[in-house]
């Protein structure tokens, strides 16, 4: 036997197969340029020279992962499909005379000339759209243009590494899958599996009890913190749900549509039923798998497209002026106005010394602390015995603020008498009368409207409490308090913000100096430390994550939405060859060219579009949870959150439409005659 029989005969089933292979190949492809993509990327020297770089390096690592384990998972996935429209075909070569160590060589050459091709087109592709990929990474994060080309022999060295163990994996799974089988199994692999399934009630009200209690978790629950806990949860039990209810509950709704005499019985809808519910069983893992990427992608892009098109109010959000202070008083008594007078002198002798003026200025005084609310009670760290680290839902950061402050910089008149305070519960809720932090007892008057500013300057993205109090004196049961690990608790503090019109440097000179001045100024050591920070400088690290979150999640939804369609391609083609022979059938028997049509549209019809209004469904009831979530990002904007959310399904919608035009051609081809094929 020659040498080059093995190899022609491999190339000869790619070519005979080529609308099976095409596709796998393109996939590999893809999968390979795009992890190639991200992996150049994190060696690019103008990612590691940018501030905020090393953000930027982790989503890109994280993005790597993802794929390289999605890849794993897919593409054994579609090989598993092609191995098995090929059964016949192996199956015939055993029954000539071809033992099955002939056939692995057979699977072997295909496999080697599937990777060859694999490797080779994804590098290609992968180096010649690095480029574009880095402009865009570039344009993302607000950077200037750089036009020079890089070739990264790294890059390509983890690259050709990670997707050689991925495609010797399919090769061994695809030998050992013929070395386990039989030939008459081989032949008539096409045909197994075509005893009728019976509805599976227990899994598919499981798969629907899975699916409410995901989504009841999603809609009640009120606090960020809580929401990153259960998200992880929410999310495990929607994904089995989901698989359950398509493969055990779809084949329950064929067995209902099939006792609809009315339904049934109409040449539309009888061969479309009496198919699906043979073939549901096992493809309606695929329609789960279809309804999970689009979910996946419908929350990745509206979620990364809302932080991305909101970080600018995120960061005016957390940084309300363009410069701040940050003075840290070292006790209660230091909090006065007499006492930080000369401070406040200093600081605005340096605008005199520059000749400027600041603009929306910022100025007020509060305490921190941080305790465990349960009940009316905070419980403060005072030892392990009564704080629990690990449960971060019930955790609250409190800042209090003295009524004089508020009503100086919010034009409000409260006026509280001793031992009472107005509560403000802030990504949280709190509805006691009453609120004991360690000694301190609090009555709780009402809630208030915390003035423009406040939120970002005193507020974490976290859960928190901001208490309008009488005067700081009324906290000195919390002064001198330390943790189980000797820290005091109470922090005192005081923001000084405001706007300048000049240039970031002119500005980072006044910070500088008014710091200087405040470090001079030390009539009686009032203050402990200071800091001071410029808002356009921060624009960076929100740029870099922001941006990154962006650019991973457009990446990562072009792959997961390829693996859909690949997974629609092959499913219309599967259906398509299981369905040639039933039309032909019925042809002979009576039905007309034009009742065929009207069958296939009912029946791809009826579970084409399923995966889509579940994903629709999902993202619905996962909004509030993902709302929660962007909230410990500082986007606070509902209304962007919403159009995004929505912008992406119907997207999505668009999309999912195309697709279905296009490999409903590819069914309809197989199903019909040529000249009758759409």
């Amino acid at each position: 036997m020659k040498h080059t029989f093995f190899p022609k005969l491999a190339w000869s089933g790619i070519r005979k197969n080529r609308k099976l292979y095409l596709p796998y190949i393109l996939t590999c492809m893809g999968m390979v340029m795009m992890f190639y993509i991200l992996q150049s990327l994190s060696y690019s020297p103008m990612l590691h020279a940018m501030r905020g770089g090393r953000n930027m390096e982790f989503i890109l690592s994280l993005g790597k992962f993802v794929i390289a384990v999605f890849a794993m998972i897919f593409l054994l996935y579609t090989n598993s499909f092609l191995i098995r429209r090929r059964n016949k075909e192996f199956g015939l070569y055993n029954i000539l005379g071809m033992d099955k160590g002939a056939i692995c060589r057979v699977v072997a050459w295909e496999s080697l000339m599937v990777t060859a091709m694999g490797l080779a087109g994804g590098l290609f592709f992968g180096i010649l759209l690095s480029k574009v990929a880095e402009l865009g990474m570039l344009n993302v994060l607000h950077l200037g243009i750089d036009f020079t080309l890089r070739l990264s022999g790294e890059a390509i060295a983890v690259t050709l590494g990670i997707f050689a163990v991925i495609f010797l994996v399919l090769f061994l799974k695809s030998i050992l899958q013929v070395r386990l089988s039989k030939p008459l199994e081989l032949l008539h692999s096409e045909n197994l599996g075509e005893k009728p399934p019976k509805a599976n009630w227990a899994l598919a009200l499981l798969g629907l009890g899975l699916l409410v209690g995901a989504y009841f978790l999603a809609i009640t629950t009120r606090e960020a913190m809580t929401a990153l806990t259960m998200f992880f949860v929410a999310v495990i039990m929607v994904i089995v749900g989901t698989y359950l209810l398509f493969i055990a509950g779809s084949v329950a709704l064929c067995r209902i549509l099939q006792k609809k005499k009315g339904y049934y019985y109409q040449k539309s809808h009888f061969v479309s039923v009496s198919s699906m519910v043979f073939r549901m069983k096992r493809n309606g893992a695929g329609l789960a798998s279809i309804c999970i990427l689009l979910t996946m992608v419908l929350v990745m892009i509206s979620s990364t497209t809302s932080l991305y098109v909101g970080s600018e109010d995120a960061m005016n959000s957390h940084y309300p002026r363009e410069n701040q202070l940050t003075i840290y008083p070292s006790t209660l008594e230091d909090m006065g106005n007499e006492a930080l007078s000369p401070y406040r002198q200093a600081m605005e002798q340096v605008f005199d010394d520059h000749g400027v003026s600041p603009e929306n200025l910022l100025d007020f005084r509060y305490c921190a602390i941080a305790g465990q609310v349960s009940g009316d009670t905070v419980n403060l760290a005072v030892d392990q015995d009564n704080f629990n680290v690990s449960d971060m839902s019930t955790i609250r950061s409190l800042f209090f603020i003295s009524q004089g402050d508020y009503n100086a910089v919010s034009g409000e008149k409260v006026s509280l008498e001793p031992g009472h305070a107005l509560l403000y519960a802030s990504r949280c809720t709190y509805d006691q009368p009453r609120l004991e932090v360690g000694d301190l007892s609090l009555t709780i008057d009402g809630t208030f409207v915390p003035f423009s500013g406040i939120c970002g300057t005193t507020m974490s993205s976290q859960p928190a409490f901001l208490l309008v109090i009488p005067d700081y004196e009324t906290l000195s049961p919390l002064e001198g308090l330390v943790d189980y690990n000797d820290m005091e608790m109470l922090n005192t503090l005081w923001y000084y913000g405001y706007d300048l019109s000049v240039s970031l440097d002119e500005a980072n000179t006044i910070l500088g100096q008014q710091g200087e001045a405040i470090h001079q100024t030390d009539p009686g050591s009032h203050i402990e430390a200071y800091s001071y920070v410029n808002r356009s400088e921060q624009r960076y690290d929100y740029y870099s994550t922001f941006g990154g979150l962006f650019f991973i999640g457009i990446m990562l939804s072009i792959v997961f939405l390829a693996a859909a369609v690949l997974i629609i391609y092959y499913k219309q083609l599967s259906e398509g060859y299981e369905d040639q022979s039933r039309f032909a059938i019925m042809k002979k028997v009576g039905m007309t060219s034009q009742d065929i049509r009207k069958s296939i549209n009912s029946q791809i019809l009826t579970v084409f579009f399923a995966p889509l209004i579940f994903a629709g469904l999902h993202q619905a009831f996962a909004f509030p949870m993902v709302w929660q979530l962007l909230q410990l990002f500082s986007l606070d904007n509902l209304p962007l959150v919403i159009g995004t959310t929505v912008g992406a399904f119907l997207l999505c919608g668009v999309f999912y439409a195309i697709v279905y035009k296009v490999t409903a051609g590819a069914y309809f081809s197989i199903v019909n005659d040529r000249e009758q094929a759409v």
